[in-house]
């Protein structure tokens, strides 16, 4: 206990010596995210000096192992660097789909040779990686993937497409889902490739969404030449990564039902109050519900990585992480428009900070889709996590 205190009294010290004001400020665009890259593009100097300090000390992935850069830290100090961060209010210093997701693989699936050429890589955000799952045509049925993968002796000849890509347009590599076997049933001759995506005959094309802006891209594979090491795991095993991987995946969408924004503190902003109340009595109610909920999700995201960590493997129960967080994260947005008023109709304009809320409600709908769609979850849960029947 000792040991903690004297932990949580240096990390609080050095975040105040080294978290610059600017990283201290609400999220308000969408280049205030720093997803780092090879060619990475900084609002300022302090997001560029926030996501080095935290990367030199390992913070962006802290309980990953100090061998490959990561923060070597243990459950209880993890949770406190968090509290820490919580409590200035502090913005991540990276985003990234390679902690999130491809991470978390090659410390499972990876050779030691992958490991040490990707994972610094990852922690430093000196590479933005984007996921090639989805393609047109076979919805929510993954394993029905075309993009094959031809063996040609020294590499793969890769050729198809992928759809639903966030951050394609903007990313420096790819871990994607290839048929290497035509032949074999469409859960089996899967593989999981890493290759750059400035390969020749990789090309993108950005997909708009309803809301006048969107992270989506298509995108078209020709030939392109990715080398053999470039293979995670066994050739054909890919599925058991890709599952892996997405409940991964699935837990980070749900993360997003506990996102910080204070809906008491908007609402306090926006209408505010009579006798230290809200005068609202039927939105004070929906947001004393909205935050129970919220809590007790966010304590049980942290029993299950508790059980995650103790060698207990998430599986099935993901997809209920993925579903709740969801639709917690579509209510939260639902409850600010309902807060905010005249303000949340604004398109356009500094006044209105450009349409951000309008636009992220909107954009909330797609949660329920990305990451394998609600009923689809539903699906899983019926049948995986509480054994129901199937007919």
């Amino acid at each position: 206990m000792l040991e903690l205190d004297e932990f949580r009294r240096e990390t609080r010290h050095w975040l105040e010596q080294n978290c610059p004001a600017e990283m201290r400020l609400p999220i308000r665009e969408e280049d205030d995210d720093c997803w780092g890259g090879m060619y990475p593009t900084f609002k300022n100097e302090a997001q560029e000096l926030w996501l080095d300090r935290m990367s030199e000390r390992g913070w962006t992935t802290p309980a990953w192992p100090r061998s490959i850069g990561g923060g070597g830290l243990s459950k209880e100090q993890s949770e406190i660097l968090h509290q820490e961060l919580v409590r200035i209010k502090a913005r991540p210093a990276l985003l990234s789909f390679g902690i999130w997701m491809l991470g978390p693989v090659l410390l499972k699936y990876g050779s030691e040779a992958q490991k040490a050429r990707f994972l610094p890589d990852i922690v430093r955000g000196k590479v933005r990686w984007c996921q090639g799952y989805s393609e047109p045509g076979s919805g929510s049925d993954l394993a029905s993937l075309q993009t094959r993968a031809e063996d040609r002796g020294d590499h793969y000849l890769v050729n198809g497409s992928k759809i639903w890509t966030s951050y394609g347009d903007k990313a420096d590599w790819v871990f994607c889902l290839v048929r290497t076997d035509n032949a074999a049933p469409k859960h089996e001759g899967i593989s999981f490739l890493l290759f750059d995506m400035k390969s020749p005959g990789v090309t993108t094309k950005p997909i708009t969404l309803i809301s006048g802006k969107s992270p989506f891209s298509q995108l078209f594979f020709d030939d392109v030449r990715v080398p053999k090491e470039n293979l995670v795991g066994e050739i054909n095993r890919g599925w058991e990564i890709a599952k892996y991987l997405l409940t991964h995946e699935r837990e980070m969408i749900g993360d997003m039902g506990t996102q910080s924004v204070s809906l008491s503190e908007l609402a306090k902003e926006h209408i505010g109050l009579r006798n230290d109340m809200l005068v609202d009595p039927i939105l004070r109610t929906d947001i004393s519900r909205f935050t129970i909920d919220e809590m007790a999700f966010s304590d049980t995201l942290k029993r299950a990585a508790d059980e995650a960590k103790a060698g207990q493997e998430m599986g099935a129960v993901s997809s209920m992480f993925k579903y709740f967080g969801t639709e917690l994260n579509m209510s939260r947005f639902e409850l600010m428009l309902s807060v905010t008023g005249n303000y949340s109709l604004g398109w356009e304009g500094e006044e209105f900070d450009e349409g951000n809320l309008p636009r992220a409600w909107l954009r909330s709908k797609g949660n329920a889709i990305e990451g394998g769609t609600s009923e689809i979850q539903l699906n899983i849960i019926a049948k995986r996590v509480l054994g129901l029947p199937s007919e």
